[in-house]
């Protein structure tokens, strides 16, 4: 987590430089400052500090990661990732209904806005529950 927060903290310094660079430019360009811009880019500030600080608070509680250490070798980082589903239909439904969603959204259509996003809770409830019901039922649950 060393990294991260490092990584965090190198885009927060230059977004907090860039904001001040910003309204300090259009106030002079213009006579006043250019208020959507600052703002957006001091909400990126403070977003990539919110990151990186929760990055080092996290990286202070647990133990150095091999990605962490400088004496670390690739196989002390060997092992399991995690569980990434073989064949699930599931994401693309999932797609299809944002999509379906944000279709309606666009074009103001309510009643298609409104099948969207229940087709999306439908196929989360599938994605996440693919493992659970049906063919793909594991003996342990």
């Amino acid at each position: 987590m060393k990294t991260e927060w490092r990584i965090f903290l190198v885009i927060a310094t230059f977004l907090f430089g860039a904001t001040i660079l910003y309204a300090a430019w259009t106030a002079g360009e213009s006579g006043r400052v250019e208020w959507v811009g600052t703002v957006a880019l001091a909400l990126s500030f403070l977003l990539c500090s919110m990151c990186g600080g929760f990055f080092w608070f996290v990286s202070r509680r647990i133990d150095l990661r091999p990605e962490d250490r400088p004496d670390a070798e690739i196989a002390d980082g060997a092992g399991e990732v995690g569980f990434f589903s073989p064949g699930s239909y599931w994401p693309f439904g999932l797609a299809l209904a944002a999509t379906t969603a944000g279709v309606g959204l666009a074009f103001w259509q309510f009643w298609l806005l409104g099948a969207g996003l229940l087709a999306c809770i439908f196929a989360a409830s599938g994605l996440l529950f693919e493992y659970y019901t049906g063919t793909r039922r594991t003996a342990e649950h």
